[in-house]
């Protein structure tokens, strides 16, 4: 039984931060889906990768995966190269804006 350690990105239609500050563990599947022959649905008899669990902190979740026994991978974040200040919505109206395609 192995597991997965990582602290989950935010999505493609996510502006904020919300959600991503805290680590899951997830199992790896141990079995191959299957595809049912008379209706084609894929499924599987692995009920563990239903399971997911959330931790505060890294070194919460990598002592949970010791006392019970599963081994785990840590894939670390990547991190954000720089913050972007945050602003109002009339910014972008400021008369002294800066436009972005003239320097």
């Amino acid at each position: 039984m192995l597991a997965r350690i990582y602290r989950p990105t935010k999505s493609a239609t996510q502006s904020g931060q919300a959600r991503t500050h805290r680590w899951v563990l997830e199992f790896a599947p141990e079995k191959p889906k299957v595809i049912d022959p008379l209706m084609g649905w894929t499924g599987s008899a692995d009920t563990l990768r239903q399971v997911r669990m959330e931790f505060d902190t890294r070194e919460a979740a990598e002592a949970y995966a010791r006392e019970n026994g599963i081994g785990y991978v840590v894939v670390r974040p990547r991190e954000m190269r720089h913050h972007p200040r945050p602003r109002g919505y009339g910014e972008n109206f400021a008369p002294g804006r800066r436009m972005p395609w003239t320097h």
